[in-house]
């Protein structure tokens, strides 16, 4: 099941060709994306997800289109879709540079699409994570900003060659580390660790995506009585900690069962306690 819109609202065959062959989302992988939830018509942390395209999409110096027309698609689709069936849609805004050589028009578009089984199945299980370094320090991105760090662009070929590898051996995820050893983020996800009261998460500082779901359980969690903290923390604290959980926003707050292939604390009650804490939100 997919919805496609167009920034005008209008809807379009999401089976029919949308992009043309130099677009430059499919030549370079030249632009930006996000994927927000939607539950029952409601999309969760949609200004905080504009937000963070729109910092993407300064950082690639891209023109991006006005926010309300994202507003229309994302109505647009939300409108379509078909809510006696399915509560929850996984929702992806995109835009690309547009056609290359062009006049500068971006290309952008919103699609709804289901919420995978295997998304479904990770939620209520946990995951069995593996760290791959990612090749850079935790400050690279003050150092570079070239190298578009913390900026969620189309160019996913490395984040999925990870993934390729968890599954190849074994494993459902990816921590991603810095050269320093400190622990990054996932491909697709926000690290969140737990010690007593305390949730802690890596700064987008040092080069990782700013994250909507994470912010989303911080902020329930303060209001809560917790303390929260961001800095940078070694691979050794995810099994000292009290529990490990990934962010995202299409599969929530995921508990971590084992980090390569050693167990990490797993509290049932906990990780009912942080999912509760995020749904408050909503």
């Amino acid at each position: 099941m997919r919805v496609l819109a167009l920034l005008d609202g209008t809807l379009v065959d999401p089976e029919a060709p949308l992009l043309r062959a130099d677009d430059l989302a499919v030549t370079r992988g030249d632009g930006v994306f996000e994927t927000i939830l939607v539950v029952d018509r409601a999309p969760r942390e949609l200004g905080p997800h504009l937000d963070r395209m729109e910092q993407s999409a300064s950082m690639l110096s891209l023109p991006l289109p006005e926010r309300a027309g994202w507003e229309r698609a994302v109505r647009a689709v939300i409108d379509a879709w078909p809510w006696d069936t399915e509560r929850e849609l996984a929702l992806k805004l995109v835009c690309s540079r547009g056609v290359d050589g062009g006049d500068g028009t971006p290309s952008a578009f919103a699609m709804g699409m289901q919420v995978g089984e295997r998304t479904r199945r990770l939620r209520a299980e946990g995951v069995d994570a593996i760290t791959l370094d990612r090749g850079f320090a935790p400050d690279l991105r003050q150092r570079a900003p070239w190298l578009l760090l913390s900026a969620k662009t189309l160019s996913y070929a490395v984040n999925m060659a990870a993934m390729r590898e968890a599954e190849a051996r074994g494993a459902d995820e990816v921590l991603f580390t810095a050269t320093d050893g400190s622990v990054l983020e996932g491909p697709t996800s926000t690290v969140v660790l737990a010690r007593g009261r305390t949730l802690v998460t890596t700064p987008p500082s040092s080069g990782i995506l700013r994250g909507t779901t994470q912010g989303a359980l911080f902020r329930a969690a303060e209001a809560a009585g917790w303390t929260t903290e961001t800095r940078l923390f070694p691979v050794d604290e995810l099994f000292e900690a009290d529990g490990v959980w990934l962010a995202s926003s299409v599969r929530l707050v995921t508990q971590v069962r084992t980090v390569d292939g050693k167990p990490v604390a797993v509290d049932p009650d906990l990780h009912a306690e942080l999912l509760g804490l995020y749904e408050s939100n909503y």
